[in-house]
């Protein structure tokens, strides 16, 4: 399977997002630092969200992201898919072109896993994942660790963000 920098950054920084959502806009800049993702390759990555309706922006003194829609409706398939990659498990890209431009004979196999995996990143809300206990734990260790100013997560805000 081939999950790309692009795809693991995009959900992480979306995550970062979500997580610190009850702040106002969050700024590149500061998920640059918790995250250790370079501004620049965050601003490509964050024009395709833009462009796909996952993230608006904030102009002004104060500015930054936040989620276009709820953490519950934002899932992680719609924030590869956002960012022009696949999850594809095929050595052809899907292609079926595998074995000198005909289908291989395993290629049936890796591409159902392929679509698996697509459905199953399509169940996970960025709500899901905001509250699991250890990730909250990983955002708090981030914000003290980078001297960020931002308060301790609350837990109360991210119970009400899913009703599991």
């Amino acid at each position: 399977m081939r999950l790309t920098t692009k795809g693991r950054y995009a959900v992480t920084a979306m995550l970062d997002l979500a997580l610190h959502a009850n702040q106002g806009p969050v700024s590149l800049a500061d998920i640059s630092k918790r995250q250790h993702i370079s501004l620049s390759y965050l601003e490509q990555l964050f024009a395709k969200l833009r462009q796909n309706a996952l993230v608006k922006s904030v102009r002004g003194p104060g500015g930054g992201y936040r989620l276009e829609g709820a953490a519950e409706s934002i899932f992680v398939a719609q924030i590869i898919d956002a960012v022009n990659e696949s999850v594809d498990a095929t050595n052809c890209n899907g292609g079926g072109d595998c074995q000198g431009g005909e289908v291989c004979l395993t290629h049936y196999l890796w591409s159902d896993l392929s679509a698996q995996i697509h459905a199953f990143l399509s169940g996970i809300s960025l709500a899901s994942l905001v509250a699991r206990q250890e990730v909250r734990e990983v955002a708090d260790r981030q914000n003290r660790n980078e001297g960020l100013n931002v308060p301790e997560l609350e837990t109360i805000s991210l119970t009400n963000l899913v009703q599991n």
